[in-house]
């Protein structure tokens, strides 16, 4: 299982995350997506734990708790769903036709 945190303050590290969860067991891994174009942290965060139990406690823990001067939303994390295509791109062989 993964943990998913929310709402994270954009000043939050790996570092501080492992310190915050592991009060409530071994945290075994920490990521921090940054934007793709800005390469800024996007104001959440996931975390893995060494067991179910650990990681069920932590977010009954910390959810909604203030930590750093926001609120955190805690929970299982989703899996990641696959995207679609929002439009077509150069590669689709759809076929396009314009009226003048």
């Amino acid at each position: 299982m993964t943990i998913y945190v929310g709402n994270l303050s954009y000043d939050a590290t790996e570092t501080d995350l492992t310190q915050v969860f592991g009060e409530y067991g071994s945290v075994t891994d920490v990521q921090i997506p940054l934007d793709r174009e800005t390469q800024r942290k996007r104001g959440f965060g996931f975390i893995k734990m060494a067991t179910d139990d650990e990681e069920t406690k932590a977010i009954g823990e910390l959810d909604s708790a203030e930590w750093m001067g926001r609120v955190l939303k805690v929970n299982k994390a989703r899996p990641r769903e696959d995207r679609k295509s929002s439009g077509g791109s150069w590669g689709d062989k759809q076929n396009y036709s314009r009226s003048y």
